[in-house]
Order: structure tokens, then sequence, then C-alpha cells
């Protein structure tokens, strides 16, 4: 013990004198303060990928620029590219997800229940995910199938087997079970890199169970977003982890000319209020769901600035943070840290990732590649103003064709239930140009979903009509509109028929000449038209530059001796006028035009 307790005090003598020489040096030899090591960790974050396996087509495989010029992205195997050429760059990289890996996807990866993408999450060395909405669409025993593997309970292990499970986890700090309050899914994770702590906060959507399918999340709860984030924050404070990340399935949305590295959020966004609400602790938000783009650097609950991004969905993007990170005191450093949303061009496939993606496009193809229409254009999804777009429509009247004889008479689509456009030109499988498959097709509305008919009086479609159209997100309207509603208390039965246009163009276009001299009825919807888009149809028929450009293509069918006096005007609040309906009330209750 002597000698140990001599050769300690001699290290400590000779330190002592080491310091003394040191003062002799003058001062400008060394700096008083020497900084503090520092060490770099990247994250590498992904959203929404839903799936998408083989590059996306039309507008979904594509990123748009500030200035409107597009680019094509995304891909499996092109993701795979980027990534490794990222972590190559800086080998201290976290691959992270804000959920909806997987649902909602094109035929390749759902026909196994989208194990193909989780062996490619997998192969590309993802460290976490936040759980998405999607995820939760086969219920909760499905998340927990996909997480830890076995074959599925109805159609065993279709892709690979056995199917082994995800080898990253799935996080979300504000699901519980219902009786216990104990946690369903696993708040955070903390992953050492770097010779630093990172935690890894997960969260999903409060409002979760308002868009799957209840039986699935039967005994589960969803807590507020902030408050559950907070909670897992504080812990990994106890914990020494001060580099801390939320990954969460929520998000903003955008608004005007909006790049991949532009921060144009539209007023009163879920996240913004979510990040208004997280703690100070929290220094990154990776977010998802609203399929966006934006790179934002937003204030904490105390002002000081953090990023808040979302890469778009669809492996399009990859959003790259740098974080700068103190060794010492485990902090990291804002003002030093970097963030960019990178585009993933397609340049050269990872031969690995190829391969998976290679062998669930061939398996599938029996399926995939059968002929199921024609097209003699593109269908697209590029909306008007409005919002309304030629494939929403497309979708209404085909609901509406296999339902009428269930008594339908009208068919709504909104704007998230379209994936993908219908494309004239051929896909690489080489079924011909003008060809639809039943892969395409499924990859426009990859949901599973059955077609139900529901009875609504007038009234309340009406209301449904007056929404704003971004809380609505009503893009298509089958062209059929028929229903038994009383209006101005009248007993008539009563049909609306939407024209998309303002009263005044409806004048201007010669409208009231082909209805008779009974009022139109101005609905609410998109915005009041202004210039050329108020001119009336060309004189041979040609579009006026109306967001609904449909009234030159229509001709009615109900005369002037059908049209009682109902009638009313609607403006709705912060839409103004964009959509015109028609107050007609006839004893059948229904009325018929031609597109």
């Amino acid at each position: 013990m002597t000698n140990l307790f001599l050769r300690r005090t001699a290290v400590l003598a000779a330190a002592t004198v080491a310091v003394g020489v040191a003062t002799a040096v003058p001062a400008t030899a060394a700096p008083a303060h020497p900084a503090a090591p520092t060490t770099t960790v990247r994250l590498i974050g992904l959203n929404d990928f839903h799936g998408n396996l083989q590059p996306p087509d039309g507008s979904s495989g594509q990123v748009v620029l500030s200035n409107g010029t597009r680019v094509d992205a995304g891909g499996a195997a092109f993701v795979a590219t980027h990534v490794r050429q990222l972590r190559a760059q800086q080998p201290n990289s976290l691959v992270l997800s804000g959920g909806d890996n997987i649902g909602a996807s094109p035929l390749a990866s759902a026909l196994f229940h989208d194990e193909p993408t989780i062996e490619f999450l997998n192969s590309i060395g993802t460290s976490a995910s936040a759980v998405g909405n999607h995820e939760l669409d086969e219920g909760y025993r499905e998340l927990l199938r996909i997480q830890f593997g076995g074959c599925h309970p109805v159609d065993g292990c279709q892709f690979h087997d056995p199917y082994t499970g995800a080898k990253f986890p799935y996080l979300a700090s504000n699901i519980t079970f219902t009786n216990s309050g104990l946690p369903a899914t696993l708040p955070f994770t903390i992953k050492f890199v770097g010779g630093v702590k990172v935690g890894i906060i997960g969260a999903t959507l409060k409002d979760l169970p308002t868009i799957v399918s209840p039986d699935g999340i039967k005994g589960l709860s969803f807590g507020d977003e902030a408050a559950a984030i907070n909670r897992s924050s504080a812990l990994l404070q106890r914990l020494g982890v001060k580099a801390q990340v939320v990954v969460i399935h929520q998000g903003d949305t955008t608004v005007g000319a909006n790049g991949p590295n532009d921060c144009n959020l539209a007023a009163n966004g879920a996240l913004s209020a979510i990040n208004a609400g997280v703690s100070a602790n929290v220094d990154v938000i990776i977010s998802g769901h609203t399929h966006s783009q934006y790179n934002c650097e937003l204030p904490d609950p105390v002002g000081q600035l953090r990023t808040v991004i979302q890469s778009l969905s669809f492996g399009r993007l990859l959003s790259v943070i740098d974080l700068k990170i103190n060794r010492h005191s485990g902090e990291v450093m804002r003002d030093a840290s970097t963030a960019t949303n990178e585009i993933v061009t397609r340049t050269t496939p990872d031969p690995a990732v190829q391969a998976i993606v290679d062998e669930a496009v061939a398996k599938s193809a029996p399926i995939g590649n059968r002929q199921v229409g024609m097209i003699t254009a593109d269908i697209g999804r590029t909306p008007a103003p409005s919002g309304e777009f030629a494939l929403g429509n497309l979708i209404a009247d085909s609901q509406l064709a296999a339902t009428t004889s269930a008594g339908a008479q009208i068919a709504l689509m909104n704007p998230g239930g379209v994936r993908a456009d219908l494309v004239f030109a051929s896909s690489p499988a080489g079924e011909g140009d003008g060809v639809v498959t039943y892969g395409e097709a499924f990859t426009v509305q990859p949901f599973s979903n059955i077609l139900q008919t529901l009875t609504y009086t007038g009234a309340q479609i009406d209301a449904v009509l007056e929404q704003h159209p971004a809380e609505i997100g009503f893009v298509g309207l089958s062209t059929t509109l028929a229903t038994n509603a009383v209006v101005e208390g009248q007993g008539n039965p009563a049909c609306l028929i939407l024209i998309g246009y303002p009263e005044a163009a409806l004048d201007r276009a010669g409208l009231r000449e082909a209805i008779g001299s009974d009022p139109v009825v101005a609905v609410a919807g998109g915005h009041r038209p202004t210039g050329e888009e108020q001119a009336p149809p060309g004189p041979q028929g040609g579009r006026p530059a109306h967001p609904l450009r449909r009234l030159e293509r229509w001709r009615l069918f109900c005369p002037a001796t059908m049209f009682g006096t109902a009638w009313r005007k609607a403006v709705c609040d912060g839409c103004k006028i964009a959509k015109a309906a028609l107050g007609l009330c006839m004893p059948s209750g229904q009325a018929r035009y031609e597109v």
C-alpha cells in the first residue's frame, strides 16, 4: 500500500512540475482553455417508404426543386447506394425512419406482407424506426410479427422461410396498453456511436385510431405526442444521455414553391405544435406522415433553434443531419451541426438490395403483370388550384360504377388514397404502351380497402363540401350526385351537381340559358378565381383556366320545369367561391348529366 501511495504521489509531483514548467512558456504557446474534443454523428433519415422497392413511376418518382424542376428519384437499390456512400463519408452513422416503412405498398412488397421491404431496411443497417399508422394496417399482432419474425398466420412465409423479423426496433413512446398504462411498444433506444451515447425516442400521431381499423388496435391507447416524448427525454437525461433525437410519424405540410431544403410550412401545422411542446433536451426531430419535403430550424421551448426535417416519401430523399457532439458532456453543439435533404438519384443500384427487389418482382409477376385495362394517355395527380385531379375523378367514377347496384348515387375520393399515377408508357416489364397491369392499378390504391355504401342527407353532404379543401382533401367526385335532401325546409327531394365555377362565370358561359331562369347556388371550396380563370370556355370548346375545368364537357339533362324554388347561397369561411352547385328539386330526387 505504501509503495502504491508513493507511486501515485510521484506521478502527482511530476505532473505538478510539468505544470510549473508550462507556466514559464509565453501565453501564446497554448490556449488557456483548450477546446473540448468533439465527434460527429451522422443521422440518415427517411420516412414513408411504403414498400416502394422499385423506382416509382410518374410524379411519385420525382422530386420537385424550388424552381419547379423535376428530378427522377427513388428505388430501394438506389437508396442503398446513397446510404453506403453517406456511411463512407462518415462512419459514425445511424439510419433512422419516421415510420410507414410498410403498408399501402406496391404489389411486389404487399403480396408478401412487406417482408421484402423489411429485408431491404435490414440490409441498409436501419437503427430504429417510428411506428407509423400503416405499420398497424393489419393490427398490433402483425406489427409484433414484423418486429420479431415468424410466418404470417394465414398466408405463411411466401417470400423467405423463415421470416426473421426487423433487426431494428420500432419505437412509439405514446402507445400504451389501455388497461395497465404500460408501454405497448419500445419508447426509445440508446445507440453508442463515435464514443458517445445517442438516445432515439419514437412517437406516432395521437389520432392514429381514426385512420386504422379499430379491431386491430383494441386494448391500445395513443397519448399526446409531446407529453410522451418528454417523459422519455427526462428518463434519458437521468441515464446521462444528452444527445437526443426524435423519430415521429407526424408532420407538417408546405405551401407554395418548396424545394427539398426549403421551409415554407403551412400555418398551424400538427408537427409545429408538437415541436413547441417538446423538451429543449431534444436536438433533432425527424418526421413523416405528410409526405412533405422540408428542412427547418424551429425554436424549442427555450427559444433555441433545432432541426425539424422530413424527406418526402417513397425513398426519393434522404435527410442527412451531422451532429457535432461534445465528447466530455455528451451535448449536441447545435450551432456546429448541419442538416440537408439529399436527392436519391438513380445512378448505380446496390447489388445486394437489387437482388431482393428482383426476387420480389419475379415472384409477384404472374399476378402483377396481368393486363386489366388500357389508357390512351397519362392519368395523373397534378392538381388544379382547387385540389381536384383527373385520377381522383376516375377513381370516384369507378367506385360509383362498382356500387350502383347497391344503391350508391355518389362516390368521393380523398387525395391521400391516390398513391401513384397511371402512366401511358410501358413499364420495364414490357407489357406495352397504354396497358394497365394489375400491379400498376394496385400501386394507385394499395390498401385492400372494401367499398361500402352509406346513407347521408343532402345537408350532410353539403356540410362536407363546404369544409376547407385543406381539411377535407377532396380530389374526386363521381359524375352522378343525387340525394334525398330537404333544402330550405322544402319537402321535395333535392340533388346537387358540382360544376366548379363561380356564379358570374356560369353566366358568361351560358349555363343559365341551359337550365332556365332559376338561380344558381354558389357553394364554397378552393379560392376565388381571378383574371383568365374567370374566362368562359373557348369558341371550340377550349378549356377555361379555372381550377375545375369540366364545365365545357358537361351536358345537362334537367329541363327547367324540374327546378323548384328552393335554393340558397353558401360561402365557406376562408374558402370563398370556387365550386358552384345547382339546387335541383324534383320528385324523383335524381338528375342526370353526361361527361
